[in-house]
């Protein structure tokens, strides 16, 4: 049996000094990093999806890119895309920048407006669906009768509903091993963790942590770090273990990337910064 004090030290999640890359920006979101450690990230009322290399250059990767939200990489390393424009999931093919359109709708109308998403291995697509007004939408209130998490096997041109009971789901992530989605409800104000099963199902939830989250990422030893007021970091069971003071309005998601993956990029308002780690984030 191993002491609480071995425990805690393997718990220990250590970070250096935060460092602003840039702050020029109209409000970054949905961070990602390829194989490589390169990172994507989008400006999103600049309609545009920018890349920071593992060479420390930063340039325009794709503008205008679907209003992108929430990102994530599949296992071929395209980008899967909340393309929040038009209510859709895209796939952006790196790097010559075609684009799929993987869905439009549920049931024939339009979505509330995909925010995260996150892929399993099998190729399946889990995406949050809360509803935020947009002023570049003609629409005014909501198609659907509710803000669910949806599940898009690979493949499939309908997606299906595998959680309708949150208030406002968000930031969504699997764990490392894929056993487990995680997802913050920012009105509930509750991280949950399902068990997932078979077809994209989700069973057994559980309110790991009472907080206000909006993106959540995770490394290979299954710490969860919640954006918000600042960065939060939790063991998988809800522990908090630390915390990233960011002096910003809000923190919006976040995301490992750099040569090693042990480098952790924050989007919050107009910046994007970095903090070093001595954890790895969780390759696609």
């Amino acid at each position: 049996m191993k002491s609480s004090g071995q425990t805690n030290r393997e718990e220990a999640v250590q970070t250096g000094d935060l460092t602003q890359v840039d702050f020029s920006f109209a409000f970054t979101e949905g961070p990602v990093s390829d194989r490589a450690g390169n990172l994507y990230f989008t400006d999103q009322p600049n309609n545009a999806i920018w890349k920071y290399g593992v060479d420390n250059q930063l340039s325009l990767f794709m503008q205008p890119a679907g209003r992108a939200n929430g990102m994530y990489l599949d296992g071929s390393g395209n980008l899967l895309v909340c393309a929040d424009l038009y209510n859709q999931i895209w796939r952006i093919h790196l790097p010559s920048k075609e684009v799929d359109t993987l869905l439009t709708n549920f049931q024939g109308r339009l979505l509330n407006g995909p925010n995260d998403i996150w892929t399993d291995r099998s190729g399946g697509i889990y995406f949050t669906d809360p509803y935020y007004q947009r002023d570049y939408w003609s629409r005014k209130r909501s198609e659907q009768d509710k803000a669910c998490v949806y599940y898009l096997p690979k493949g499939a041109k309908e997606a299906k509903r595998v959680v309708d009971y949150l208030v406002k789901p968000n930031g969504i992530v699997g764990s490392a091993d894929g056993k487990y989605l995680y997802v913050s409800d920012i009105e509930g104000k509750k991280i949950y963790r399902f068990d997932r099963g078979a077809a994209g199902t989700l069973t057994n939830p559980k309110v790991i942590l009472h907080h206000v989250a909006d993106g959540i990422t995770t490394d290979q030893n299954n710490h969860l770090y919640l954006s918000g007021n600042g960065v939060t970091i939790i063991n998988k069971e809800g522990r908090i273990l630390n915390y990233i003071p960011v002096s910003e309005p809000w923190v919006s998601n976040l995301s490992f990337g750099g040569k090693n993956h042990d480098v952790l990029f924050i989007t919050a308002s107009t910046h994007l910064y970095k903090i070093q780690t001595n954890q790895k984030g969780v390759l696609p």
